[in-house]
């Protein structure tokens, strides 16, 4: 299988003319992979479910069903790991509810006998005024003594390893994003924290409605620990984000500009920093990486832009989704969950090299079509810095197994949120989701089995040791200047800034090479946003090889903040190495997803043809 999906994905690549610039691709290298220990499962939910039978140690029990769990990174020591978890079922205990442990990852256990510590379960309420109940994305800070863990800093007065550490030495601090001018009231929302190396700032996500629709905006600010506020909400010890930057200048180059010296000529910049999402930094703390603008239509890339320059990376450019991301310590390497491989996306990506240009008002939906509800289409690959080119579209991490319930690439297990190298650059911890009702059975090509983990648990945690490897020498980041000279700084309670895209009219795109474009914007009723945008293809080319003739035309409305509603029609047709066409029905193909949910709910058709091979859209819901 793993020979026939190459095999495909060779059939539509896109040479381009600095491939033979590049170094060639790596070879796949040789990688073990183990499962990582978690507390005890019970079934019962219930108070009293998680019996001394259960768990002997009575340290705690977690549930069958994935509520909340997620790995996070490794420990400085490269020996533990930071995981979130749901302790359920416990008569009178400290361990309920939504805790941080720490998982040992070399076989060893703690003290007691368990292979993971709780860190935040029990410690005094006094000690964690204003707790965040979330806990995500937990992250460790290079001291040894401090995890991020949502909009939460915990912090142990010695070692997390430590016996010394016990919950009466652990305090749990808020983080708070001023955004009002008098500095008053709980502060901004943020989300989707990512620590920088130099353990001094950090990069987070702030939601937006603009024009009726969400979107949002990335930044970067420095902590700051403030033991005695007297200002804002809460009034309890804090650590303050200071010196805030958006990553984003609403004067700065845009993706698609019109030529200052011909109002009818539109230019396509690669090189415009879009930072729609916020991902995490590089290793070694230059870069910021984050899901962008397409550089090809449909297709959902993560790339890398440096703090000081602004000089852009393109990561990835397979034409499925990728989105969780981690850069190993050394920068040399990127790990990625994608759904590449799965062709959940090559029916709207499939064929390459289309300018992003209808993009403008299908991202949110193209996006949105990356998951079947739950369920997530993403297995973990390893990429070299030089990211995807010619035949090399990374190494599948858990390629080995036969396919069975349980095994290592069991179709079933879906990567998920966030991938994590270890300090000395030999390891990756990652964990998946097993394929619950209703993304499995019915429907859907997947049939519904129990899982084959301890006590039926829907969640599992998994080691990569990529073995050939030789361990990277410990690195201190030095910390990085607050300024992004090439994102704006943050005024609180200013305005939020939007996209700049050409106003409505007509105009010419040039191909690179050969041929031109007419590209068509209209406006919505109200003159506020592009609701339309029209292309027709004149034997265009941007590489000189595949030529691309044709048209398409999508139309977005937004019934609601989240959901999107798209109206398609695509009569594509591209000629050279490869030989593709995208067409929808006569009618138009219909799309209406909620990028909140990811149920995918369509009206008429939408496929795509590389040399002879066709990708469909999936089936509603599933």
């Amino acid at each position: 299988m793993l020979i026939f999906t190459l095999i495909v994905l060779i059939l539509f690549v896109t040479e381009t003319k600095n491939t033979n610039v590049l170094p060639p691709p790596p070879e796949p290298e040789p990688i073990s992979i183990i499962e990582l220990p978690l507390p005890p499962v019970t079934s019962n939910d219930g108070e009293g479910g998680c019996t001394s039978d259960i768990n002997p140690h009575r340290t705690g029990c977690i549930g069958k069903a994935l509520t909340t769990f997620q790995s996070g990174a490794f420990l400085p020591d490269g020996l533990h790991v930071a995981v979130t978890v749901n302790f359920t079922g416990a008569p009178t205990s400290i361990y309920t509810g939504v805790q941080v442990i720490i998982v040992k990852t070399d076989g060893s256990t703690f003290p007691n006998g368990d292979p993971w510590k709780c860190i935040t379960c029990g410690v005094p309420e006094k000690n964690s005024t204003e707790r965040s109940p979330t806990m995500e994305y937990p992250q460790t800070f290079i001291d040894g003594k401090r995890i991020l863990a949502g909009t939460n800093i915990i912090e142990c007065t010695s070692n997390l390893t430590n016996a010394a550490c016990t919950p009466d030495q652990v305090n749990i601090y808020p983080i708070r994003w001023n955004t009002t001018t008098n500095a008053t009231g709980p502060g901004g929302n943020i989300r989707e924290l990512r620590l920088h190396p130099d353990n001094v700032h950090l990069g987070f996500n702030s939601f937006t409605i603009i024009n009726g629709k969400i979107g949002q905006f990335g930044y970067m600010g420095r902590l700051q620990f403030n033991p005695s506020p007297t200002w804002g909400t809460p009034l309890c010890p804090r650590y303050d984000l200071v010196n805030v930057y958006r990553l984003f200048d609403p004067k700065g180059l845009q993706p698609i500009t019109v030529d200052p010296d011909n109002s009818s000529l539109l230019h396509i910049n690669p090189q415009s920093i879009t930072v729609g999402e916020l991902r995490g930094f590089g290793g070694t703390g230059r870069e910021v990486t984050y899901i962008g603008y397409p550089a090809e239509s449909s297709n959902i890339d993560v790339f890398a832009a440096d703090l000081t320059t602004g000089k852009i990376r393109r990561l990835t450019s397979h034409p499925e989704y990728v989105d969780p991301v981690d850069i190993s310590p050394d920068d040399q390497w990127t790990v990625v969950m994608d759904t590449r491989g799965s062709g959940r996306q090559m029916f709207l990506a499939g064929m390459r090299g289309i300018p992003p240009l209808t993009d403008i008002v299908s991202t949110t939906a193209t996006s949105s079509t990356r998951n079947n509800g739950a369920r997530r289409f993403f297995q973990p690959y390893l990429i070299d810095m030089y990211g995807d080119r010619g035949t090399y579209f990374g190494q599948r991490i858990n390629a080995a197994g036969d396919g069975s319930p349980g095994s290592i690439n069991d179709p079933e297990w879906n990567g998920m949120a966030d991938p994590k190298w270890s300090p000395d650059g030999t390891r990756i911890v990652y964990w998946q989701a097993h394929t619950v009702p209703p993304a499995c059975g019915g429907i859907n090509p997947l049939p519904c089995y129990n899982s084959t983990e301890p006590g039926g648990r829907q969640y599992r945690m998994m080691l990569a040791h990529l073995t050939s490897r030789t361990p990277l020498k410990p690195q201190i980041v030095q910390p990085i200047s607050d300024v992004v000279p090439w994102g704006v700084k943050y005024e609180p309670a200013s305005s939020i800034p939007a996209f700049y895209y050409p106003s409505a009219g007509n105009y010419i795109l040039l191909g690179k090479h050969s041929g031109w474009a007419n590209v068509k914007f209209i406006n919505n009723d109200a003159g506020t946003m592009t609701r339309t945008v029209s292309v027709v293809y004149h034997d265009f080319s941007d590489d000189g090889l595949n030529v691309l003739t044709g048209s398409e035309e999508v139309s977005a409305n937004a019934p609601s903040p989240t959901v999107t509603q798209i109206d398609w029609f695509s009569d594509l047709v591209q000629t050279g190495p490869n030989n593709s066409t995208k067409i929808t029905s006569p009618d138009g193909f219909h799309l209406s997803i909620d990028v909140m949910i990811n149920i995918f709910d369509a009206n008429g058709t939408l496929t795509t043809i590389v040399n002879g091979t066709a990708y469909h859209q999936p089936a509603n819901g599933t």
